[in-house]
């Protein structure tokens, strides 16, 4: 298989992958006519493929129809991680940029604010944050962003620091072009195909993260399905009522592999040196 074949194999698989899970969280109601925290004690713990009831996937403890936990986890981990990935990369591209484009002084302040951001382990700062301030989306979404600005600051500052010695660069500064101009028509421009590769990891790991933190009990509020509450649910009932954690693991599994895949391609499709090994 040539390297070229495989790349395209893995930008199907990830397209695939996510388009599955952004389709399942968009078109819900056509799955499922069942509410997610409708409880139904006589229809508790159904095995999937309960085509009779209804129940795709099965229910769960309380006769809830996995089907519609799943769509409502979707929507929630995509609405939180999609937040995530916007809010920190705006955020790093502007410091990141600015950082190395001035240089001096500045430059110093601003590696010196990311270091201190960088040495607190970042689930640790997420539980402390929703523990001090509540349990509610804006909060998660404030303790999931608080570091994930950092690797998009700390490339694009590389990378500002190389473009700001460029010719063209120096040519925008003779002919009088202002700071906000040059960063935002030569710096910024440059630099964002790499940060796009970086959110989609990042896209990932606050998946990840959110799931992390629902699993805990620490995630959204109670009452709101998600993939790492139903996955904390059903650790207790893994032995007779398997499918309660293995779809919403399945749903994170998928749509992490799916992100990890696009960015890889994302990453060869900017990378200037990957056509020479695309034989």
């Amino acid at each position: 298989m040539t390297a070229r074949k495989f790349l395209q194999i893995k930008f199907i698989v990830g397209i695939l992958c996510v388009g599955c899970i952004v389709a399942m969280a968009l078109s819900g109601q056509f799955l499922t006519s069942h509410d997610p925290e409708e409880q139904n004690l006589i229809s508790s713990l159904l095995p999937p493929f309960d085509w009779e009831e209804g129940y795709i996937f099965g229910t769960d403890q309380l006769g809830r129809d996995i089907v519609a936990r799943m769509v409502s986890g979707a929507r929630v981990s995509l609405m939180i991680a999609a937040s995530v990935v916007l809010i920190s990369g705006v955020a790093g591209v502007l410091i990141g940029s600015a950082s190395g484009f001035f240089g001096g002084w500045r430059d110093v302040v601003l590696q010196k604010i990311v270091e201190t951001f960088w040495a607190f382990p970042p689930i640790l700062l997420a539980i402390a944050i929703v523990s001090l301030f509540g349990q509610n989306p804006p909060n998660l979404i404030i303790a999931l962003t608080i570091q994930r600005w950092i690797p998009y600051a700390r490339l694009t500052r590389a990378q500002a620091l190389s473009l700001r010695s460029r010719d063209f660069v120096s040519a925008s500064m003779i002919m009088g072009g202002g700071t906000v101009w040059i960063l935002r028509r030569h710096i910024i421009p440059n630099v964002f195909a790499s940060a796009v590769v970086v959110a989609t990891f990042s896209m990932a790991t606050a998946i990840i993260a959110e799931a992390s933190l629902s699993f805990l009990g620490l995630g959204v509020p109670p009452g709101t399905a998600t993939w790492g509450g139903m996955l904390a649910d059903g650790r207790s009932y893994i032995t007779r009522a398997w499918w309660l954690a293995v779809f919403p693991g399945l749903g994170i599994f998928v749509t992490v592999i799916g992100l990890n895949l696009l960015g890889d391609w994302l990453r060869d499709q900017f990378d200037p040196k990957a056509d020479l090994n695309l034989v």
